[in-house]
């Protein structure tokens, strides 16, 4: 009888760990998940081939579909929000760009956007207009004849207006990227020489065109150093 007159008080009362006692699981301030990187790398699939032939793709191209991979990646974009993004960059590349966009992700770089380059009909200077992030096209160098690193997926233009393309006559691409020659600015986006962004593509043997000489490509990643 008193262990059931026991138990009847610590319902009513909602004693802890008793009967009655709401078990509430409430995260401590600050203790939820961080949100995680989500990467992919996927063959080319005939719709996506459809939509780059003629276009950032075409017949004569170093490189053919079955030699490049569309990774879908998780970026921080400049909301400060997770956003999701699409590259095409060389089959043999793919899994090293994958380690570079985690590296970018857990750093928290934001990236303003990350389309692919047909969605800007593959015209390099209306992607950097728009602070587009991309690396497959296959295009020449400009105003060579020669294939860009670009053409075989193993370039990458990042935060093109935050980091532009500088000459040394003083030219300019994207020309609204005038504010960040200035390379000591602490901007979004902005990369900096010997910073965690180029050490990030360093660790996967990529070079930084912002370490060139003249011009300065400050947006510019790529596997052979060009």
């Amino acid at each position: 009888m008193k262990a059931l007159l026991a138990l009847l008080l610590a319902f009513a009362l909602g004693a802890p760990g008793q009967l009655g006692s709401p078990q509430i699981s409430a995260a401590a301030p600050g203790s939820a998940a961080a949100p995680a990187f989500h990467g992919r790398a996927e063959r080319i699939d005939p719709a996506l081939r459809q939509r780059m032939t003629g276009v950032s793709w075409h017949r004569g191209c170093p490189v053919g579909f079955a030699g490049l991979r569309l990774l879908t990646v998780s970026h921080w974009g400049f909301d400060g929000e997770v956003h999701r993004g699409r590259l095409v960059v060389n089959r043999d590349q793919a899994q090293a760009m994958l380690t570079a966009m985690r590296s970018l992700f857990r750093l928290h770089y934001p990236i303003r956007q990350m389309r692919l380059v047909d969605s800007y009909g593959a015209d390099d200077h209306r992607s950097m207009a728009a602070d587009n992030t991309s690396a497959f096209n296959c295009r020449p160098v400009a105003g060579t004849s020669r294939w860009s690193e670009h053409a075989y997926g193993r370039a990458l233009d990042l935060n093109p207006l935050e980091n532009p393309y500088v000459t040394a006559s003083g030219y300019l691409s994207p020309p609204a990227g005038a504010p960040y020659i200035d390379r000591s600015l602490r901007a979004k986006g902005l990369i900096h020489r010997g910073g965690p962004v180029v050490r990030a593509f360093a660790a996967i043997g990529w070079e930084w065109g912002g370490n060139w000489s003249w011009p300065k490509d400050y947006q510019h990643f790529s596997a052979t150093g060009s």
